[in-house]
Parts: C-alpha cells; sequence; structure tokens
C-alpha cells in the first residue's frame, strides 16, 4: 500500500490563522488579569496592548452557560469572522460568555440566535479601537 500525500488547499478567506490566536494559559491569563475593556448583555471583552503587528483573538465560551456544543461552536465561528473583519490596534483581545445565551430547552442554533450573537460581538468590536487606551496613535 502506498502512502498518496495530497497538497494541503490554500489559505481560505476564513482561516484563522494560528498567529492570530490566543493559545496558551500564560496568554489568556495576562488578558484576564485586566479590567474589562467593555460588557455586552452576554459578552466581555478583556484586551491589552501586543508588541506584535496585529491583533489576536481568544474565546471562551463555558459549558456551563452554553450546554451544547453546537452552541459553543456558533459562538466561536462569529467572534471569529468578526474579528476577521474588524480593524484593530494590536492588542490582545479576550471575548468571553458571561451569560447563558440560551438553555437546553431553546433550539442549539437558530437565524434569531446568530443575529443576537453577531449584534453584541460587532458592539464590542466597534468599540475597542475608540476605547482611549487603544486608540490608534
Amino acid at each position: 500500500m502506498t502512502d498518496v500525500r495530497l497538497p494541503l488547499p490554500a489559505r481560505q478567506a476564513g482561516d484563522f490563522p494560528r498567529d492570530r490566536r490566543i493559545v496558551k494559559t500564560d496568554e489568556f491569563s495576562s488578558v484576564f488579569r485586566l479590567r474589562p475593556v467593555h460588557r455586552t448583555e452576554h459578552f466581555v471583552l478583556y484586551a491589552r496592548r501586543n508588541s506584535l503587528a496585529q491583533a489576536r483573538l481568544g474565546v471562551v465560551a463555558a459549558k456551563r452557560l452554553a450546554p451544547r456544543a453546537v452552541t459553543r461552536n456558533t459562538i466561536k465561528r462569529a467572534t471569529r469572522e468578526l474579528f476577521r473583519q474588524a480593524e484593530l490596534p494590536a492588542v490582545d483581545c479576550i471575548v468571553r460568555l458571561s451569560r447563558p445565551v440560551n438553555g437546553r430547552r431553546d433550539p442549539a442554533r437558530s437565524a434569531a440566535l446568530k443575529a443576537m450573537l453577531h449584534a453584541e460581538l460587532r458592539q464590542l468590536f466597534a468599540f475597542l479601537p475608540n476605547a482611549p487606551a487603544f486608540a490608534r496613535k
């Protein structure tokens, strides 16, 4: 049996490269130590300047606040999508789910839920470039 390796596909528009993510525990901790920058009904945004050329993102969606994996993945997907579209200064951002978005009996994913998530996340990312500590110089 031969091992046939296919070439990896080119980076797609929806790709979220590792260098744009906060992945290490100590990186998360260093941002969480700071006071939240902005809050919405369901989310809290933490941020701090970084010394990199681009902004990085971490997403925390706890199982007790979004019991179904489908809902947590929808939250993460929407957050990454809007983060990619936002023009942000060089900061490390963590978006944390702070209140339940739906219960076990509610649909795991619906158009209304997606619309609510997009509205709140847009509000968070729109606030960040204008925040006094992160305004571009």
